[in-house]
């Protein structure tokens, strides 16, 4: 069986009727998620929940928490994060590359408080102009593990203009969804990857950074190897790139990647 032809949920229900044996019975799949995917998830575990009598228990984090704790020898059935978690998952024999379905892309944005005016960030000059007359800016704090923040990080260094930043960059102490300090008003600018600008509402999105600032993230989902539902997570990770998926994946945001 060539599971990347696999289209639609109904097509997973049939298979899940021919595997048989104790797989085919009903279990619950763990799953390690990267927070960027969080709502792409939650949107799309349900209707394979539905589709395959299983359920699915899902762990969230940023790739490094993520990775770290997968790598302290935690288990799961499922990784679905961006592409480079997954290569040091390869590098450690958790993940067999051949399984591994590139599902997602996704690009970062500025954002600005709705009804704001839109500032100039058609280059890199423009948007580093616009960066230092701004009172105050987040981005996700790179100590947090994430992608966003330590490329964005870096851009500030390209630019030259980093020590100028330190002292008006505000960092959400949790973590999350950071375009919420620029909803309140304690932020100007957020930088941010688009899926998770769009779940914020009272923020505008002016566009993408600079194409040569920009930072292009793939995303990814495998089974790990020892799962003890091997079949079963493989039939999740062929559901994350089948057609039905690509539309939910792009109305989250993502460039979807369907097979």
């Amino acid at each position: 069986m060539n599971r990347r032809s696999l289209v639609g949920a109904a097509i997973i229900a049939l298979t899940f009727s021919i595997l048989g044996g104790t797989e085919a019975a009903a279990a619950e799949l763990k799953v390690f998620c990267a927070n960027a995917m969080e709502s792409t998830i939650k949107d799309l575990g349900p209707k394979f929940e539905r589709a395959s009598g299983h359920t699915l228990a899902i762990t969230f984090g940023t790739v490094g928490q993520l990775v770290k704790r997968l790598q302290a020898d935690e288990t799961a059935d499922v990784v679905f994060m961006p592409r480079q978690g997954i290569e040091s998952l390869i590098r450690d024999d958790k993940v067999a590359a051949a399984n591994v379905a590139i599902v997602a892309r996704s690009s970062m944005g500025v954002a600005i408080r709705k009804g704001a005016p839109k500032p100039d960030i058609s280059s890199a000059e423009a948007f580093k102009r616009v960066l230092l007359a701004a009172r105050s800016i987040t981005y996700s704090d790179p100590a947090r593990g994430g992608t966003s923040g330590p490329h964005f990080a870096r851009v500030l260094e390209r630019l030259g203009i980093a020590d100028q930043m330190k002292a008006k960059t505000v960092f959400l102490p949790e973590g999350g969804l950071i375009g919420i300090l620029v909803a309140n008003g304690k932020a100007e600018l957020a930088m941010h990857e688009f899926q998770q600008l769009l779940q914020v509402p009272g923020i505008e999105i002016v566009g993408p950074l600079p194409a040569d600032l920009q930072n292009a993230v793939v995303f990814a989902a495998a089974p790990m190897n020892g799962s003890n539902q091997p079949e079963t997570s493989g039939l999740l990770v062929d559901f994350l790139s089948t057609t039905e998926a690509a539309a939910v994946i792009k109305a989250k945001g993502f460039e979807a990647v369907s097979h």
